[in-house]
């Protein structure tokens, strides 16, 4: 029963890094999209703010696929998961977030907690990546 099990979790994660992937391949082709209709557009300012908020928006969320997508082959690989790719990927969501707030959106609570939550996941990825360095000998 329990080899079932595992073959069918095998199964599960290569569907969803099948599937990831596709998402990444559309996300990227619409970034590029995106850019060059930016560049190809006859305004004397290629790209409004909220444009190119956009497309900041559009390529950390293209990173954070990939980081993801690392973290699921890293785990179908060798039955591990990395978690310093999985702090990363909370350190990049976050910054996304806070790089395409509103000015409307920054009340001060909220935004002292996503400092917080930064501060946070930056202190304990440094202590996982340096627990992991004096661990290998480093």
């Amino acid at each position: 029963m329990l080899e079932y099990l595992n073959t069918f979790e095998r199964w599960v994660y290569r569907i969803l890094t099948a599937l990831l992937a596709v998402v990444i391949a559309f996300s990227v082709y619409e970034l590029a999209i995106l850019v060059a209709y930016g560049l190809v557009d006859d305004r004397m300012f290629r790209l409004e703010n909220h444009e190119l908020l956009g497309v900041f928006g559009a390529f950390l969320l293209v990173l954070i696929g990939i980081e993801l997508l690392d973290t699921m082959r890293a785990y179908i690989e060798k039955h591990e998961v990395h978690v310093e790719v999985i702090m990363l990927v909370a350190i990049i969501a976050i910054a996304r977030k806070i790089i395409l707030l509103e000015s409307s959106e920054m009340a001060d609570l909220p935004l002292i907690g996503m400092a917080l939550l930064l501060m946070a996941l930056a202190a304990g990825y440094y202590i996982v990546v340096k627990t992991r360095r004096l661990q290998d000998g480093e």
